[in-house]
């Protein structure tokens, strides 16, 4: 007998795909959202409870709720419970009739299952308490959503599918996707008006810091206000120039013109379309930015062209300012993302098109001997002097796939050296990391670079050295 009614975990957090689906802004507050399957319902009671339009229904243990359209409906870790594919197909149907804007899916993986599946039933496994667990892999449930709902289907991270109700919704999605908030620290504010008119001002900041060009009057709910103050919007940023780094907004117009370039390279794979039907706010950062659509399409093609050929692939890495360069790849921390050329900008937006995002990775691995993107996982970075390698994805530009692997479990992980390689110079950390990769060379511990890319043979060498390096990045001595 399978026991469905055990499959609900119970957990303190928000589940991973729900968290996801937020940073998004796929799931809002403001939005309707139903949870299909929602099992004990802790996503559902933790964002009620910050008052989010949130219901959930679940055959077991929520069976009396109504089951409502609403504008997201999900289905987390749903479909892979159930035994019988004919039901999974009822179940995909049932979700997507009820959803109004974006129905969200989630599975489990086939690099998830593990020693508790303890022997196979049907297309799945069982598990020591009676349980079933269907694992896919991302191309077996992306075709089959499709084939099942007759629509295209976005990957939005391993195992975490987006299927929208509405072009223009999905159009909003693809234009923000690729799009890395420059970190809001970087720009510096010290002035008594600004502080006077703080609150209208930062949305003038948040926009512009967003899209690198001045907003419309229609794009700011606060635009009657920012008039009555300073007369324009303009008029308003210019306040904000004199008080802020004029250079730091040149350099931010520059990365959103290359956002905005990668977006438009990477749309090139989802077919032909018109200005009309791309978001309003798009519309106008093309024009801003380039004058028209076409000139803006051609520039995306030849950069996606050129992201075919390695050996631009090569130049971009020798030429970029920032990242770990070795004879195969380039490492960069994903913070350092907006500081690549925009060759590896697309190079690295054409793997998490097939890969979605992977949260957990904050290092980067661009192959240059391949056409490979590599997503890492250490947990520890910014912490441990020497952090281990968790887990990794590795995604396949020219086979359009992906492949996981682990490491917590194994002895003797990879470990990293000279940290503020990976980092852009202008982190506030550069100078701590690189202070302790001096003090390490010149105690002799790079001598011999083959032996230290280990846990074991960090730990020799350091023993050898008598050296000890604490966790605030210190080197010391041992007796």
């Amino acid at each position: 007998m399978i026991r469905r009614d055990l499959t609900a975990m119970a957990r303190n957090e928000l589940s991973k795909p729900m968290q996801i689906a937020i940073e998004h802004e796929v799931v809002q507050p403001l939005t309707t959202t139903f949870d299909y399957g929602c099992g004990r319902g802790h996503d559902v009671d933790a964002l009620h409870n910050l008052n989010w339009k949130i219901r959930g229904w679940d055959p077991l243990h929520r069976n009396a709720t109504k089951k409502i359209k609403s504008d997201v409906v999900t289905l987390i870790y749903v479909i892979n419970v159930i035994e019988r594919p004919a039901e999974r197909q009822e179940v995909l149907k049932a979700a997507w009739n009820l959803t109004k804007k974006c129905l969200v899916i989630a599975v489990r993986l086939e690099h998830e299952r593990d020693e508790a599946h303890i022997r196979p039933h049907a297309d799945g496994w069982m598990t020591s308490k009676s349980t079933f667990q269907k694992f896919f892999n991302q191309d077996e449930i992306t075709n089959w959503i499709e084939s099942v709902l007759g629509v295209d289907v976005i990957t939005a991270a391993p195992g975490l599918l987006y299927v929208f109700k509405d072009k223009k919704d999905l159009e909003e999605f693809r234009a923000r996707r690729y799009r890395i908030r420059i970190p809001s620290k970087s720009i510096r504010i010290s002035d008594k008006r600004f502080k006077e008119h703080q609150e209208v001002l930062r949305t003038v900041i948040d926009f512009v810091a967003m899209h690198g060009r001045i907003p419309k009057d229609s794009e700011l709910e606060e635009t009657e206000i920012i008039k009555n103050e300073f007369g324009t919007i303009k008029q308003a940023f210019r306040v904000i120039q004199t008080v802020t780094d004029r250079d730091e907004w040149v350099h931010i117009a520059e990365k959103c013109r290359i956002e905005l370039l990668v977006h438009l390279a990477l749309r090139t794979f989802d077919g032909q379309y018109k200005m009309s039907e791309l978001p309003i706010s798009t519309q106008y950062d093309i024009r801003a930015f380039f004058g028209s659509l076409k000139i803006a399409t051609n520039d995306a093609s030849r950069l996606l062209f050129s992201v075919g050929n390695l050996e631009s692939i090569q130049l971009a890495c020798r030429s970029s300012t920032v990242g770990k360069l070795t004879p195969s790849a380039l490492y960069i921390h994903r913070d350092a993302l907006h500081h690549l050329p925009a060759a590896l900008r697309v190079y690295e937006a054409c793997a998490r098109r097939i890969v979605g995002e992977i949260p957990e990775a904050n290092l980067i691995k661009l192959h240059r001997d391949s056409k490979m993107v590599s997503y890492l996982s250490y947990p520890d970075f910014w912490d441990n002097p020497h952090p281990p390698l968790h887990s990794s994805f590795t995604v396949n530009l020219v086979e359009q796939s992906f492949s996981f692997h682990g490491f917590a479990k194994r002895a003797n992980r990879p470990i990293l050296h000279r940290k503020e390689l990976f980092i852009p110079k202008t982190d506030i950390r550069y100078a701590k990391f690189a202070n302790l990769s001096t003090e390490e060379q010149k105690a002799g511990l790079y001598d011999e670079p083959n032996l230290i890319g280990t846990e074991e043979g960090w730990k020799a060498q350091l023993l050898a050295k008598k050296i000890k390096i604490d966790l605030s990045h210190e080197v010391g001595r041992t007796n």
